[in-house]
């Protein structure tokens, strides 16, 4: 029998949808959402290629099955693939704003930029919408940067990589881009490699590490982002959602033995220029916070784990001995912590009974607690580290008690323009902005 899902279209913020879809029992498309809120119904379909899930006309390719086309029109609120095609004449290309993507080798996206603003070669890979008139001449050496973490417009940047600083980025589907550290790699002109900006995030448009990397910073930063969505910190303490899900484990042994661990001299970072960040403990908590047992107790199992792998990004790496010359390789120094936001407060747990959202807040709140107290011990135990704790849960509190004055509609709705949530368990790309800007903000007495 063949099988199709319905399709729920929910308005973007512009002027077309964003999409969730899957086969009954299965997602079609992983990268957009993983959440079993969605139901769906059965028809016949032939269609074929690939999906367009956002105003920015971002690829998303489906694995299972490999034959299917989905692309947006707009002000459509349920359909089925058959009707897209229908309505394929009213399809609306979207306009790339100021210093967004527009081009380069693999991209799928719109190469219109904003009035004011021109498709500029980068290099090869990577165009970008800039203001003022087009060049056809050698790839530039600029990306966005800023003067300060508040700023939206670049001024500067350094011309190569060696004046580059770095970030390595660990995490779940709140911080992946879906990176491939076999793919190209970050450089000048395309500071997150792959994919093309701002990548396979959980709702479809820009999240904090898009923007923390091109707007709010201080620097080029060349930005290694590892985080997986659907991560735990080790997938033999708290299973994911499906086993092929990289937990930090797993992100930090990738990091470990790729050849940018090594500091090679197409990354030549440094113990200085190089930070490392974490958001964990998000799905560990949603996938365990209701079981049996000691909850404190099984949050300190997790933080020494969590704190375990810290501790091999911050250790010497190895020491060469050639000759009558030492090398000293050493690990990093610059850690940037992100606690558990309120994930008792999204649409997926608020149709839950009260006692469970009541059970997973104080969970949440005691996980967070332990973490402050482990990231204090990790830095008194190791000379010479900085650490810097981005508290998620009190910036997401601070917006969902007064989503209005923020800019959002309430703090319940999920997946049209102006809603806080992008989808029942992510925040929106709106959302995903303010909390870049505030951890530039947190950042903005260093190099970044």
């Amino acid at each position: 029998m063949s099988r199709t899902p319905q399709v729920f279209i929910h308005r973007a913020p512009c002027a077309l949808a964003s999409l969730q879809l899957r086969y009954p029992g299965h997602w079609l498309n992983t990268r957009l959402d993983t959440q079993p809120d969605y139901y769906f119904g059965e028809v016949s379909f032939n269609t074929g290629g690939y999906i367009y899930p956002t105003c920015l006309e971002r690829e998303y390719r489906s694995s299972y099955p490999a034959n299917l086309r989905i692309m947006f029109v707009s002000r459509l609120s349920l359909l089925t693939v058959s009707a897209v095609a229908l309505a394929s004449s009213n399809y609306v290309v979207a306009q790339q704003p100021v210093w967004a993507q527009c081009g380069g080798i693999g991209w799928t996206g719109s190469s219109t930029c904003v009035s004011g603003t021109t498709c500029t070669y980068q290099n090869d890979y990577y165009s970008q919408c800039l203001p003022g008139a087009a060049t056809t001449s050698a790839p530039s050496t600029s990306v966005p940067s800023t003067t300060s973490a508040s700023s939206t417009a670049p001024t500067s940047t350094p011309t190569s990589a060696v004046n580059a600083n770095y970030w390595f980025s660990f995490g779940d589907s709140y911080t992946q881009t879906d990176f491939d550290i076999n793919g190209v790699l970050p450089s000048v002109g395309n500071p997150l490699g792959n994919p093309p900006y701002p990548g396979y995030t959980a709702v479809g448009g820009v999240n904090w590490v898009d923007v923390l990397t091109t707007q709010f910073n201080k620097s080029l930063v060349l930005t290694y982002n590892f985080a997986y969505g659907g991560a735990t910190i080790d997938a033999s303490l708290v299973a994911p959602y499906e086993p092929t899900v990289l937990s930090l484990t797993d992100q930090v042994n990738q990091f470990l033995n790729a050849p940018v661990s090594t500091k090679p001299a197409s990354a030549p970072w440094t113990s200085q220029n190089a930070l490392f960040s974490v958001w964990i403990g998000i799905n560990d908590i949603g996938n365990s916070y209701y079981q049996s047992g000691d909850r404190d107790a099984f949050s300190d199992t997790l933080l020494n784990a969590y704190f375990a792998l810290v501790q091999k990004l911050v250790k010497e790496i190895e020491i060469i001995i050639s000759l009558t010359r030492i090398f000293s390789n050493t690990g990093g120094r610059n850690f940037l912590f992100v606690n558990v936001p309120p994930i008792d407060r999204s649409p997926l747990m608020l149709a839950q009974d009260a006692s469970a959202q009541a059970l997973e807040k104080t969970v949440i709140a005691g996980f967070n607690t332990k973490l402050a107290a482990k990231i204090s011990s990790f830095k008194a135990n190791n000379t010479g580290v900085s650490t810097w704790l981005f508290d998620s849960n009190a910036a997401f509190t601070a917006v969902l008690d007064n989503p209005q004055a923020n800019g959002f509609v309430d703090a319940t709705s999920y997946g049209n323009t102006g809603d806080f949530w992008g989808n029942n368990y992510h925040p929106s790309a709106a959302a995903q902005t303010i909390f870049g800007q505030e951890i530039g903000q947190l950042l903005g007495d260093t190099v970044w």
